[in-house]
């Protein structure tokens, strides 16, 4: 077992307090990407930097680094750690800020144990990682990485008709540095599972080895408005019924797949949107995730195929747009086994797993060596309210952190 341990009562405290910004007075917990309550979250998570005698540094995407770079291996590429602090619409309190606090809690354990790194040791606090206000989501990391131009990233359009560039220097978060210019020697993010695996298999921490590819697009279908009363069923192109076939066939296809492939409609919209009116147009979002690459082309084609069968047999015209498309992600073996074996040694019962979710880790595993480390999710619930992780699981999840960072800083990776 490690002869160090994180100061529990200081994390557990901090996600308190963090969790607190940006609650309304309807006690929904909002924080949305460059938002007036992101800032107070941004500005809370930069005076615990501080505190901790930790350079600060923003790029021009906002992504937020705490940086520790003892002397004597200034030059090396520092390991780094991390997550977001932005929430969706009436969140829990962990999703993501857990992991960006615990990589600050590690750092503050291991300087005041004295500990001396092998290379520069960095957290990180991505934007828009959510992608509720600005899509795509994981935006920050995507940018970080080279997967997407800044100044494209900047000029996103959000839902309420701002651009990301304009907030983020509104807010005082539009930073001077160009993303991607600390190179990460590895990544590591911890992170709240988000799933009910851990919880319902009794395991204490899960060993993240690979995460799902997800597709997202959005299908618009157009037929004819017409009265509600007087059209005949076998005269109308109703964009609704069409749209409600698409639905039922993603989700019987899903139901009856021996993979764990899935598919969600999540947001969905009829014109004229009127009760006496047939829909003359349905919009909608399809969110195919799969773990297997191959599996997921197959999932689209077939996805493709089913749109053109009921645009001929119901007499209507399909439109599709491609919102997001991020192909499966393996992590990296050796920072995995390290994991495992920390949680061995900790006496944790520890498996290793899929992320049905995306993360920052994905992105920044097309630049440097990465994995994750889950903890158990109370009933598998995330991005809701009742989102909800034992103290005690928050804890072993940080000492997990600090384990492996100890091995992969002291020159073991």
């Amino acid at each position: 077992m490690s002869e160090i341990s994180v100061n529990s009562e200081r994390l557990l405290d901090r996600i308190m307090e963090l969790g607190d910004i940006g609650r309304g007075g309807d006690g929904r917990l909002v924080r949305l990407a460059a938002s007036d309550t992101e800032k107070l979250g941004r500005d809370k998570f930069v005076s615990w930097i501080e505190q901790a005698g930790l350079d600060v540094a923003i790029d021009r995407i906002g992504n937020i680094f705490g940086i520790w770079k003892p002397t004597a291996v200034s030059d090396e590429p520092p390991l780094m750690l991390g997550s977001h602090i932005d929430t969706v619409i009436n969140a829990g309190i962990y999703d993501g800020c857990y992991g960006v606090l615990s990589g600050l809690e590690v750092i503050e354990t291991l300087i005041a144990a004295g500990f001396q790194p092998s290379r520069p040791i960095v957290v990180a606090a991505f934007t828009n990682e959510e992608g509720v206000r600005y899509a795509p989501d994981m935006m920050g990391s995507l940018v970080y990485a080279g997967g997407l131009d800044v100044d494209t990233a900047l000029a996103t359009v959000g839902t309420d008709g701002t651009k990301l560039g304009e907030e983020l220097r509104r807010i005082g978060y539009d930073g001077e540095h160009e993303p991607g210019f600390i190179r990460p020697h590895a990544y590591i993010e911890l992170h709240i599972e988000q799933g009910p695996v851990l919880e319902r298999e009794g395991i204490q921490i899960g060993a993240v080895e690979n995460l799902q590819g997800i597709s997202w697009q959005r299908v618009t279908i157009s037929g004819d408005a017409n009265h509600a009363g007087t059209t005949p069923i076998s005269m109308r192109r109703d964009a609704g019924h069409a749209a409600a076939l698409v639905i039922t066939f993603l989700r019987e296809r899903a139901k009856n797949s021996n993979t764990p492939m899935v598919a969600t409609v999540g947001c969905m919209s009829f014109e004229p949107n009127a009760i006496n009116v047939i829909p003359s147009r349905a919009t909608f979002t399809v969110d195919l995730r799969d773990p297997d690459e191959d599996r997921l082309k197959q999932e689209e084609a077939a996805l493709e195929a089913y749109l053109a069968q009921v645009a001929k047999e119901e007499g209507v015209s399909v439109e599709v747009e491609r919102l997001a498309r991020f192909q499966p992600v393996t992590f990296d073996g050796k920072i995995v086994e390290l994991i495992e074996k920390a949680a061995t040694e900790r006496g944790h019962t520890v498996r290793r797993m899929t992320s049905g979710a995306g993360h920052d880790a994905q992105m920044i595993a097309r630049i440097a060596p990465s994995a994750m480390i889950f903890v158990p999710s109370l009933g598998g619930i995330s991005h809701n309210p009742k989102e909800k992780t034992p103290d005690e699981d928050l804890v072993a999840g940080a000492n997990m952190l600090l384990d492996v960072v100890k091995q992969i800083a002291g020159g073991g990776l």
